[in-house]
């Protein structure tokens, strides 16, 4: 029973059907071929916008990319201190915006307060020799937490950016987990909140190696191609990326596989509402679940083999405490995963 991420699934079998018709016989290069400009033109109707779009291989790569474009060197990021940005990419988005520094700020599930942004502003004196400009807001949906921004907390994030100028990014990792649960279209979770550009996860949704940046104001992506390039991530093959994008969001697969994982988190968080031994850190809004476990129940996991990681409580709801033994686990559930691995997760949560 490993829940340790939705990294550890595979990919769809539409996906790896994808990849194989794509791998039959030749085609052009370097993203000129008809899988990668179908998968452009998709993705402008799915956002119902003319868009620029970058295929990747990573998250990393497409965070760290993006960040760089709308980012000078003497520039900042205003982000989470627990986003995946901040703690889980090696400073990449630092490396390839040539210096520009990651300002980290608290806040409860991983979501940033629009008033804590605006206080922030405050310390840095625009046109200042001295201080660094913040010119990003890098924002998660879902989150590290698997909390979700509501549409209206995504637009106050934006009017509190706004004053300043500062670009709105959103990391996507799992776009679709959010999306399904919000129940509302790309265009309105993205451009139409106030989204300046984002990294579109196909990874951890059933792709095999898979993630897109994609700019809603082309005209702001004219050096994207050359960032990409000297990053290492303009594939030769590019037809490969391409076709895992063509496998994944044809027919609406995207989202029907993150109404699964999302529906299997949702199990789990139900089994844990029921327990005398766990109770949930945050709302369970997307594909992952964070019980606090107490130490009994951390021992009967262990012994049945159940894979988790034990999570940060920094991100705790004001009044929220661990007791003595208790940690914050984190199970994620994936495309693949199984009902029978929950039910049987969820037996041991409840016993």
């Amino acid at each position: 029973m490993n829940f340790i991420s939705d990294n550890t699934a595979g990919a769809s079998p539409n996906v790896m059907a994808a990849i194989a018709a794509a791998n039959d016989g030749t085609a052009s290069a370097y993203g000129t071929d008809l899988w990668t400009q179908g998968a452009e033109r998709r993705f402008a109707e799915i956002f119902e916008h003319e868009v620029a779009v970058f295929l990747v291989t990573s998250g990393t790569a497409a965070n760290a990319l993006a960040l760089a474009s709308i980012t000078r060197p003497w520039g900042a990021v205003l982000t989470h201190e627990e986003s995946h940005v901040a703690d889980d990419e090696c400073g990449a988005p630092e490396f390839f915006s040539d210096g520009a520094k990651l300002i980290g700020l608290p806040g409860a599930g991983n979501k940033i307060p629009p008033d804590l942004v605006t206080r922030t502003l405050a310390r840095f004196r625009e046109g200042a020799l001295h201080q660094v400009q913040p010119q990003a807001l890098s924002i998660t949906q879902a989150t590290e937490c698997g909390t979700i921004y509501s549409l209206d907390e995504i637009g106050a994030l934006k009017a509190a950016a706004a004053p300043r100028g500062l670009a709105v990014h959103m990391d996507g990792a799992r776009f679709a987990n959010a999306l399904v649960t919000l129940g509302c279209s790309p265009a309105e979770m993205t451009w139409k909140a106030g989204v300046d550009v984002l990294s579109f996860g196909g990874t951890k949704n059933g792709a095999w190696a898979a993630e897109a940046v994609i700019f809603f104001d082309p005209a702001k992506a004219g050096e994207l191609k050359w960032r990409r390039k000297r990053a290492g991530q303009t594939l030769s093959k590019g037809r490969l990326i391409g076709a895992q994008f063509d496998g994944l969001l044809a027919d609406g697969h995207w989202l029907d596989l993150a109404r699964h994982a999302n529906a299997m988190a949702a199990r789990l968080a139900s089994a844990v509402d029921k327990s005398s031994e766990a109770r949930l850190a945050w709302p369970c809004q997307a594909n992952a679940v964070f019980p606090i476990l107490s130490a009994a129940l951390q021992t009967r996991l262990k012994e049945a083999g159940v894979g988790y990681l034990p999570w940060s409580e920094r991100s705790l709801p004001e009044g929220v405490t661990l007791a003595e033994g208790e940690v914050v686990g984190r199970f994620v559930m994936s495309f693949s995963t199984q009902e029978a691995q929950v039910e049987r997760l969820a037996a041991l949560i409840e016993a």
